[in-house]
Formats: structure tokens, sequence, C-alpha cells
């Protein structure tokens, strides 16, 4: 017997055993939902049109169409049926017309601007490297899986697993928007085996930091050196240190206010300043430039902000020794090169390590790393090794009484 479909009868439709089942809603003639054999459950409407053809329009997906989005979106298109149009042979037209190049071009006018600049910059890049040179001749309606999965193997064999693994994630973006535009009706990056990634937690040891405190005094890019010192007195994101304004800053309550448009969290994060990234950021504001990029603490060389410094931090792992040696091949042949061993992110968790390595607790981590979920920073948890092992040294001092030694590291290295 037809029922109204509402979500919570939709996840509980029963998964046949061979092919597919449509459910039917009360309501709208023709709207139902269908359950194939692998557990999707996709909303349909089923239409006869004046030349009495029978059609079958796919709406979209469960759970990213609720059942009541999708019963009006079903009125909808029964409207433009009764005055005598053919949604799906519009749909059909579309999709003849649309290639992923054109897919890539909307995604970045319509969807990109949404995200930050740093996200904006590996969505191109990805597209640009990877996505455009393979697949820009496709027809969204015809890409498969196998053209998904290809992709992946693709870049991972040439070296590249992460980057694998965060282009399927983009498609998978970019295929989901497809099916909002009625492009397509169905995601082929869903079901991709991703690739394995082991998460990693890289610290700088204190001699890391003696040797790269002093390749930032002697670097001839002065303006990349103070980012890394603000990284690092901070613990913000590159992103975040980048687009620093200086009317975000109250240098007499020591004070830094980062607006919600510059966070990860999209919320307003106050952080104190410690006296020595007073001192730096006053030495700045001394030297400020007096045209269009005034307004930043790092402006870029034409307008706006530093966008990047990557060489830079090359150059600084090189000459502080942060490095791992590399085989390459390439045109000169065979040969080991240097690549820095941390990167830029890692000097937040070196901050975080200092702090916990100190004492501080997790909830005064968390909200000076501007985390608004716990387990973000649960991550650190391990760091309180060292002084809960010093606290109970103390305990065993006192109660055997024997003295013992007062040895506070700064954590480093990865785990």
């Amino acid at each position: 017997m037809d029922q109204k479909l509402s979500d919570s009868i939709v996840k509980g439709l029963p998964v046949p055993a061979r092919g597919n089942r449509v459910h039917y809603d009360s309501e709208v003639k023709g709207f139902g939902c269908r359950v194939t054999t692998g557990g999707t459950r996709s909303f349909i409407l089923n239409y006869r049109t004046r030349a009495g053809r029978e059609r079958r329009f796919t709406i979209g997906q469960f759970p990213t169409w609720k059942a009541a989005a999708a019963r009006a979106e079903a009125s909808e298109l029964k409207k433009r049926i009764d005055r005598g149009e053919d949604p799906l042979a519009d749909v059909e037209a579309s999709r003849d017309a649309k290639t992923v190049a054109d897919l890539c071009g909307r995604f970045a006018e319509e969807y990109l601007p949404r995200k930050r600049a740093s996200t904006q910059r590996d969505y191109k890049r990805a597209i640009d490297t990877d996505i455009i040179p393979g697949m820009k001749h496709l027809k969204v309606a015809e890409v498969t899986f196998s053209d998904i999965d290809g992709l992946h193997r693709k870049i991972t064999k040439r070296g590249a697993p992460y980057v694998a693994n965060r282009t399927v994630a983009l498609l998978s973006k970019m295929f989901a928007q497809a099916i909002r535009w009625k492009w397509r009706a169905d995601n082929p990056a869903k079901g991709v085996e991703r690739n394995h990634e082991e998460k990693r937690q890289r610290y700088l040891t204190p001699a890391e930091l003696a040797g790269l405190t002093k390749a930032l005094a002697e670097h001839a890019d002065q303006q990349a050196a103070n980012i890394v010192r603000l990284l690092l007195l901070t613990g913000a994101r590159k992103s975040e240190v980048l687009s620093m304004q200086w009317e975000h800053l109250d240098l007499a309550a020591g004070v830094w206010t980062k607006p919600s448009a510059h966070t990860k969290q999209k919320a307003t994060h106050r952080v104190p300043l410690s006296a020595p990234a007073m001192l730096l950021l006053s030495e700045l504001r001394g030297k400020r430039r007096n045209d269009e990029g005034a307004k930043f603490v790092f402006p870029g060389r034409s307008e706006g902000h530093r966008v990047e410094f990557k060489r830079a931090w090359a150059e600084l792992c090189i000459a502080a020794a942060i490095v791992t040696t590399e085989k390459v091949e390439d045109a000169k042949g065979e040969r080991m090169v240097l690549r820095p061993s941390a990167r830029i992110h890692d000097l937040r968790h070196t901050y975080a390590s200092v702090l916990a390595s100190a004492g501080q607790s997790l909830p005064i981590i968390g909200a000076l790393l501007g985390h608004t979920q716990p387990a973000t920073t649960a991550r650190y948890a391990h760091l309180f090794d060292d002084p809960l092992r010093q606290a109970t040294e103390r305990v065993a001092a006192v109660v055997s009484g024997k003295p013992s030694a007062e040895i506070v590291p700064i954590r480093g290295g990865v785990s």
C-alpha cells in the first residue's frame, strides 16, 4: 500500500534481493523512491508525455535529497509536464552538451568562491594538473567509475598516492554538484578505493628549532622569515598569518582577533599574543608601506597579501638541516636530492607540542589553536606523557626520600 514518503520511511525501505523496487508516494502521483540491490535509494518521477511516451525522471539520491524536497521537486516537474514539456528530454539534451571541462568551469565559477583561498588554490591545481588533461573531453553523463578509478591509479603510479586521494575527493564533490545541476543522476566517484594514508604528527625537535632560528636570522627573504616566526609564536594556520591585517590587531592589549572569514571554523577567534610576537609586530608596523597593500601585515608585491613562500621554506629547512634525502630520476640522470622533512603546517603541531610538554591542558591548547571540537585537540593527548611522568617521579621522590631529575624536554619527531 502506498504511503506518504518521509526520511525515516525511505531510510527503512527494504533492499530487494534482485533488481530494484520502487515504493510510491501516496500524495504525488508517479513520485516514488527506487531502491537497488546495493541499497542505493533514489527519488524518481514516472510520467507520460503528451505523445504517450512513458518516462522516468531521476530527481536525486537520498539522503542528499530529503523526501520533502524531492516531493516538492516532483510537484514542480508535474506542472511542467502538464504544460506539455518533457523534463527528461531537457536533461538529456543538457547531458549531450556538457563535458568535464564544462563541469570544471562551472564548479570553479559557482562553488570555489565559497571556499578559503588556500582550498581554491589546491582545487585549481588538481583541476589543471590532472582532471582537465585526463578527462576534459569526456561527457559528464558518460563518465564511469572506471574512468575515475583509472585516474586514481595513474596518479598513484607516478608516486603521488595522497594527491590521488585528494583528486578523487574533489571529483566526488564536482559530480555531486553535477547531480544538483541535473547533468547526471549518480556520482561515478563513489566507491573508489583510496590509498592508505598514515596519519602523521611531525614536531620539530629542540635541535631543529635552534637550527631554524639561526636560519631565519640569516635568510635573505626576511618577510618569509617573519611569517615563519609568527607561525611558531602563535600556532596559527598559514592562511591566517598570510592574510593578517593591522585592523585585526590590538597591540596595546596584545590580542589578535581573527575574523570568521579567515578561520577554518568560520568563527571569530581571539588570540592572546606573547611578548615576542607583539615586539615583532610592533617592528613590522613601523615599516608599513604607504600603499594599497598597507592594510596587510605581509603585503604582496603588487596588491593584496603574500600568498606563498614554499621556496623560502625549502631553503630554510635545508639551512637548518630539517631534511630528508630522496632519489630522483630526470634528464640529468639518477641522483639524490634534499627535501624538507617538515611541512609548514608542522609549525602548528610544534606550537601545540611545546604547550603540551609545558603541562598546558587540552582545553587551553584547543582554545589557542582555535579548535571547536575537543576531538580535534585530542590528537595531542599523548604529548602529556612527559609532564605526567615527571609528576609521578616527583611523587616517587617524596615517597622514597630520593631527589628526582627535573627534565622538561620539548617533544620532537614524528608520531
